[in-house]
């Protein structure tokens, strides 16, 4: 009794810890400790056995009482052992069904003791949609084709030959798992004979060669909806892969990307974009015109206006998702149009406004100790 640790340090946890939390930490040191998974450490499955013991006691209202008053004497009686585990697995059954999981992608089998395989669900799907800010505007019925699984038409997924039988795994004894020893209790494992189905095929199904399934292309059209946003997932339900033993299809999701657009950028539901304005405009004030999703707007501006000066024109950005009646606004960046070629007639006048533009700076600009002498 001395020298074992105590149960809370084994598992990590505090004293104070609740149920779920002594639970979520066993599942962590037991994966991390079992045998399967260290093959190599001749530690590791005593450390498996000293998680295991701890967490029946912490697990248990009544030994936790015991074990916090008195310790590992648990009040004289002492922990019984695991003698009568391998018979008694049901009441670990929730812990070790999420093992099972981690450590073999299932949950102990794919066939019970009472026979037949179990429906599994289909596997879901992924498919990548590519769209333009244009269908974000206005929505788009997409055309998608989908390779995926389907229920073999020949042997309606039994994976065996018309006329032909199926008959109990001997490996397994049409369980569809075997039990594997595993230093102080068993645990049970899928049969790799049979994979879980329990039976096994005399003739296998030309078409789909014993599997129950075959690869097709689905065709489908997806609805996207106006105002959607960059890397959405829309959820088809039940256009997934086929189940297997009868079980129900899998569910397809479509992922958006919206491709670059060469004129716009994209902020939420607002559009960015920059507007050449010519220089006589920006200057003395005019009507420019501003691109936008749908062709082209015209604004006013006022004269005197800066290269770098944002234009907000409303109403003139992406629908919002749910609602397309309510629109975000256009932002445009006024960017000063300089010509690279000018007439002659162009360069005398550009030349008198640039000696005007001179001299009505030098009138206006005083010498620093006249300026000083007028603010006092």
């Amino acid at each position: 009794m001395a020298n074992k640790r105590d149960y809370y340090e084994v598992l990590g946890v505090a004293r104070s810890a609740t149920p779920d939390e002594i639970k979520k930490s066993y599942r962590k040191v037991a994966l991390k400790y079992h045998p399967d998974h260290n093959p190599d450490d001749p530690h590791a499955e005593e450390n498996f056995k000293e998680a295991a013991e701890a967490y029946a006691v912490l697990s248990d209202a009544e030994k936790r009482a015991q074990y916090d008053q008195f310790g590992h004497s648990l009040g004289g009686r002492g922990f019984q052992g695991f003698e009568d585990f391998a018979d008694n697995f049901s009441g670990f059954g929730d812990i070790f069904g999420d093992l099972f999981e981690d450590f073999f992608g299932g949950s102990g089998g794919g066939r019970g003791r009472g026979g037949g395989s179990r429906p599994r669900r289909g596997s879901h799907l992924e498919m990548l949609c590519p769209i333009t800010l244009e269908d974000v505007l206005d929505g788009r019925e997409v055309k998608l084709e989908i390779p995926r699984r389907e229920t073999c038409s020949d042997c309606k997924g039994s994976g065996a030959a018309p006329g032909s039988k199926k008959t109990p795994c001997k490996d397994c004894g049409g369980h569809g798992e075997i039990r594997v020893s595993q230093g102080f209790f068993t645990l049970r494992r899928t049969c790799p004979k049979c994979q879980g189905a329990g039976e096994r095929i005399e003739k296998q199904c030309h078409v789909c060669e014993g599997q129950g399934q075959v690869r097709q292309t689905r065709k489908l059209s997806v609805k996207v909806p106006a105002g959607i946003h960059d890397h959405s997932r829309l959820k088809v339900v039940g256009e997934g892969e086929a189940g297997t033993g009868g079980g129900p299809r899998g569910d397809l999701y479509v992922r958006i990307e919206i491709e670059d657009h060469k004129g716009f950028q994209r902020r939420e539901n607002d559009l960015y974009c920059e507007v050449l304005v010519p220089y006589t405009a920006a200057v003395l004030g005019g009507e420019v015109t501003v691109p936008t999703l749908t062709g082209e707007t015209k604004i006013k501006i006022e004269g005197g206006t800066p290269s770098g000066k944002i234009i907000k024109v409303k109403g003139e950005g992406l629908p919002q998702l749910g609602n397309p009646n309510v629109r975000g606004d256009e932002y445009a960046r006024v960017e000063i149009e300089v010509p690279s070629k000018i007439s002659e007639e162009e360069r005398k006048l550009l030349k008198e406004y640039a000696k005007l533009r001179s001299e009505s700076a030098a009138n206006k600009k005083k010498p620093f100790f006249a300026r000083l002498k007028e603010s006092l």
